[in-house]
C-alpha cells in the first residue's frame, strides 16, 4: 500500500486554507466528546441481538430509515455483497410533512430500537444531537466550496434550505487476513451519491481512497476528532467535473471490529442542479443536463441496491439448479 498521506486541514487556522477542497478536517464545530458519544451509540445498537435489530429493519419502509443487514448492498461491480451492517437516521419527518406526502428522497419518520430499553432516550438524544451538529458543519463546508469556486459565500443556501441528509451508523466485522480483496469488501470501491459526505471514523484502519495520479490505494489513517470529507457525484455533476467525486472503499483486515458514521448531504430534493457558471468557459457546453437532487440521488440508490438483489437472485438460481441436477438417491441419502 502506498505511503502517500491524506492532507489534514485545521479549519480553525489560516482562512486561506478554507478555500481548499479538503480530505480530513480538524478545528471544526463538532466537539470530540459529541463524536465519541455518537460512536458509543453505534456500538450499543449493533450489540443488540439480530432479531431485535430486524424489528426496525429499513425494509419496513420506503424512505431509508432503520436497520440494514450484512450483505445488503453492492457498490462495486464484480464483488460480493458487502460485510457491513448499518442503521439509517435522518430528520424526524412526520407523515403529515409535504416531503413524506410527496414521497421525497429519504424523507419520513425514524425507527428506534426499543430493545435498548432504558438507554433508548439517551440513544435518540445523542444521535440526533450529533446529526444536527454535522448539518451545521455541512453549511460551513458548502460556504468553503462556494469560495473555492469564485462564488458568493452563500451561493449554496437555497440548496441547503430544506436539505435532506442521511446519517448511517456502520459496523464492519473483521475480515480474515487472507480474504480475497478482489471480491470481499467491507464496502466496495464507490463514489458517494450526494453533494458532500462527512465521515467520522473510530480508531480502526480500513478506509482507503483511490489516488488516480499514482494509480494506487491510500490508507486513510484515523485521526482523533477529524472528519474525512468526500465530495459526491452530485457535486461533480454540478461543477461540470471540475471537482471529482472521491473513489473510496473499506477493507477491514485488522482483526478488530470497525465503526464509522457517515452523514450524506443530498440537499433539497426539488433543487435543480445545473452547471455552475464559474465551472465552464464561455461557449463550453455543460456535460450534464439539469436534473433535480431527487432524480440524481435516487437513481444511484436504485443501482447499488439492485446490484445486491441481482447477486442474491443469482445465488438462489445456482442453488436451485444444483438441487435439480442432484440424483434422487443422493438427495435421499
Amino acid at each position: 500500500m502506498a505511503k502517500l498521506e491524506i492532507p489534514i486541514i485545521d479549519f480553525s487556522e489560516d482562512p486561506a486554507e478554507k478555500k481548499k477542497v479538503v480530505d480530513q478536517i480538524l478545528g471544526h464545530s463538532v466537539p470530540v466528546d459529541k463524536q465519541a458519544k455518537a460512536l458509543q451509540c453505534a456500538k450499543k445498537l449493533f450489540n443488540l441481538p439480530l432479531e431485535e435489530k430486524e424489528k426496525v429493519s429499513k425494509n419496513n419502509n420506503t424512505w431509508n430509515r432503520g436497520y440494514e443487514m450484512l450483505r445488503s448492498q453492492i457498490l462495486e461491480e464484480g464483488t460480493q455483497p458487502e460485510l457491513k451492517e448499518g442503521f439509517y437516521i435522518g430528520d424526524e419527518i412526520p407523515k403529515s410533512h409535504p416531503y413524506f406526502v410527496n414521497k421525497k428522497l429519504n424523507s419520513g419518520p425514524n425507527q428506534w430500537p426499543e430493545a435498548l430499553g432504558d438507554d433508548l432516550e439517551d440513544f435518540k438524544y445523542q444521535t440526533m444531537d450529533y446529526y444536527r451538529s454535522t448539518l451545521n458543519l455541512a453549511s460551513d463546508l458548502m460556504r468553503v466550496l462556494a469560495l473555492s469556486l469564485d462564488l458568493k459565500e452563500d451561493y449554496f443556501s437555497d440548496f441547503l434550505d430544506g436539505a435532506v441528509a442521511t446519517m448511517r451508523l456502520l459496523h464492519y466485522p473483521s475480515q480474515p487476513k487472507d480474504a480475497d480483496e478482489k471480491l470481499t469488501r467491507g464496502i466496495g470501491a464507490h463514489t458517494d451519491f450526494g453533494a458532500i459526505t462527512m465521515l467520522l471514523q473510530d480508531d480502526v484502519d480500513g478506509l482507503q481512497v483511490w489516488d488516480q495520479k499514482n494509480n494506487t490505494w491510500i490508507d486513510v489513517q484515523p485521526t482523533r476528532g477529524a472528519f474525512v470529507v468526500n465530495l459526491g457525484n452530485l457535486m461533480a455533476r454540478w461543477t461540470n467535473e471540475k471537482y471529482k467525486s472521491n473513489v473510496h472503499r473499506v477493507i477491514n483486515k485488522t482483526g478488530k471490529e470497525r465503526y464509522s458514521i457517515p452523514v450524506f448531504v443530498s440537499g433539497n430534493p426539488d433543487y435543480v442542479v445545473d452547471c455552475i457558471p464559474t465551472c465552464k468557459s464561455p461557449g463550453e457546453e455543460a456535460k450534464f443536463k439539469p436534473a433535480t437532487v431527487e432524480e440524481v440521488v435516487s437513481a444511484s440508490y436504485a443501482e447499488s441496491y439492485g446490484r445486491a438483489q441481482l447477486y442474491k437472485q443469482g445465488l438462489e438460481k445456482k442453488a436451485e439448479s444444483k438441487v435439480e441436477s442432484t440424483p434422487l438417491q443422493q438427495v435421499a441419502a
